[in-house]
């Protein structure tokens, strides 16, 4: 599964972060950055959690 985020529509909550620390982080604007292009599979539970928390639907999985 690949994982995409648009900084363009990122509001900086940081819900991915806190629901995927080992798939998201944030940059010094505070905004969404990508840790891995692929999910791995032990992370992909959390990672679709993060996707349904972020409140500004920048963050978007790809089968």
């Amino acid at each position: 599964m690949r994982i995409r985020a648009d900084h363009d529509v990122c509001i900086g909550a940081g819900n991915c972060v806190l629901s995927a620390p080992a798939v998201f982080d944030q940059d010094d604007d505070g905004l969404v950055e990508l840790l891995v292009d692929e999910v791995p599979d032990d992370e992909r539970e959390a990672a679709e959690v993060a996707v349904r928390r972020c409140p500004s639907g920048a963050l978007t999985l790809e089968d």
